[in-house]
């Protein structure tokens, strides 16, 4: 499962190994992207004939159908190596001009990090202007893709009621899976969304704390793996999951086992909304497969492509089929959802969240 690390939650990792590989020559020093038409990065992009990413595997917001039409389309191959935002950008730099990796997909906040770390080779695409401007780089060097929202998923075979909200977890009898907050955005999204339903915010993590610390010490605190595996094994009464990851384990159990009950909602009373965003490697040998990859994420095909994956793609102007739109959850799920509000209070949050996290929570599970 694809495990993304927030930008300070990630310590030295990045840092270390950014010393490594800053003082190379990269790609950015002999190619101007923003400066080719479409028609000359595709030529250029059949010449390179292959595309390696990172953090960007076929299960993963229904990757393999964008992969599989560009092969088909352009020829040009793909493979994927999965991995974590901070190990991203960690062998961005790290393999420097010996590059392998050519483009890859971070959590909403390592985007100005890769950027600031200058791992990044700006690429606007043709679809610039329909891209809202908090989603995107003034130049390119990161572009939001797509967005989740953080959801519930409940084996109703294990759990007779579903929660609907936070409130309803603490007051219920089951266990909650949350994944790993010291490292994982989509855990930390979590306790932020569970800090906002008990009337904290970015800037006041500590009621998203204490409910996990109570979940904790009445042992309904599970810490680990929120994978699909997990889920259709029946070792998850409750898990927290973006949007399309929920939806879409769900599908696939359900493709294995039609008699399989699982319920999918968005908490009532808070529920955080992040998106993902492509960088392309600064130091990629095949800079034209990497631009026209973001191309294609970026085209109508390929958001259409991430809805079928359950994600929310970013561009608004795209029409989803009616049979697209009808495997996502209902709009008015999401009334009460909304993106980070106060994004460097909440940096400074989760640069504290590795120890507060082991200190207020994981010392009290049993």
């Amino acid at each position: 499962m694809k495990n993304k690390f927030f930008k300070l939650g990630m310590s030295a990792l990045v840092a270390a190994t950014f010393l490594t590989g800053c003082a190379e020559e990269s790609t950015q020093a002999k190619v101007d992207l923003n400066s080719m038409t479409i028609e000359e990065i595709t030529e250029k992009a059949k010449e390179d004939g292959e595309v390696n990413s990172v953090g960007m595997p076929d299960t993963w917001a229904n990757w393999v159908e964008t992969w599989t039409e560009l092969e088909d389309e352009y020829g040009i191959k793909h493979t994927d190596t999965d991995m974590s935002s901070a190990e991203e950008l960690a062998i961005f730099a790290n393999e420097a001009s010996d590059a392998t990796k050519d483009i890859g997909d971070v959590g909403q906040s390592f985007g100005p990090v890769a950027e600031e770390q200058g791992v990044t080779l700006p690429y606007k695409t043709s679809y610039w202007d329909s891209i809202p401007d908090w989603a995107k780089d003034d130049n390119g060097d990161w572009i939001i893709g797509y967005y989740g929202t953080i959801t519930f998923i409940t084996n109703t075979d294990l759990v007779d009621q579903a929660p609907k909200s936070w409130q309803d977890v603490l007051n219920g009898d089951y266990t909650l899976t949350i994944g790993d907050v010291s490292v994982a955005t989509q855990a930390q999204s979590a306790l932020l969304s569970a800090a906002i339903a008990f009337g904290g915010s970015e800037s006041n993590i500590q009621p998203g704390l204490d409910f996990f610390k109570t979940l904790a010490e009445e042992d309904r605190l599970d810490m680990g793996d929120t994978s699909v595996a997990r889920l259709e094994k029946g070792e998850i009464e409750v898990a927290v999951l973006w949007d399309y990851n929920s939806l879409g384990y769900r599908s696939q159990i359900l493709e294995n086992n039609a008699n399989a009950h699982f319920e999918v909602s968005v908490p009532t009373d808070g529920a955080i909304q992040s998106g993902y965003c492509t960088i392309i490697n600064a130091y990629t040998k095949r800079p034209y497969a990497a631009a026209l990859a973001r191309e294609y994420i970026l085209s109508d095909e390929g958001q259409i492509n991430l809805a079928k994956g359950y994600a929310r793609p970013i561009r608004d102007d795209v029409e989803l089929p009616e049979d697209v739109k009808a495997m996502l959850l209902p709009d008015e799920q999401y009334k009460n959802a909304r993106f980070i509000e106060d994004q460097e209070a909440w940096d400074q949050a989760v640069s504290d969240l590795s120890t507060s996290w082991q200190e207020e929570v994981v010392a009290y599970a049993q």
